[in-house]
């Protein structure tokens, strides 16, 4: 009974890990293809740079991410030297912060999705 219990809760962590990953992945096509500044400490970046300096920090933090808002939070949501937020300036839109235009985007596509 504990075997078949253990391969179960495998099964729920890895299918879960898989999603979360799918999400992740899909935030990372989105910001990549983005027409929108990534603004990070004062600097406007195209999406195919701030796709590098995120996966740069996702690499760097992969094992404090458990969920797709930790990737969020830990990847692009601030300057961890400056504490400076980073933003997003989409064309004849509002500046918003990154975390906020992520979770957005994060919402919609699990409405897609589920």
């Amino acid at each position: 009974m504990k075997l078949i219990l253990g391969a179960l809760l495998l099964l729920v962590v890895n299918s879960s890990w898989a999603n979360t990953q799918s999400e992740i992945n899909h935030l990372l096509n989105y910001v990549s293809s983005t027409t929108c500044s990534y603004e990070r400490n004062g600097s406007l970046h195209n999406g195919k740079e701030a796709l590098a300096h995120i996966k740069k920090k996702y690499d760097y933090f992969k094992d404090d991410i458990k969920t797709t808002e930790d990737f969020i939070k830990y990847s692009a949501t601030k300057s961890k030297m400056s504490g400076k937020y980073y933003y997003i300036q989409c064309p004849n839109k509002k500046k918003i912060k990154s975390k906020d235009w992520l979770l957005a985007e994060l919402a919609a596509y699990r409405s897609r999705t589920n």
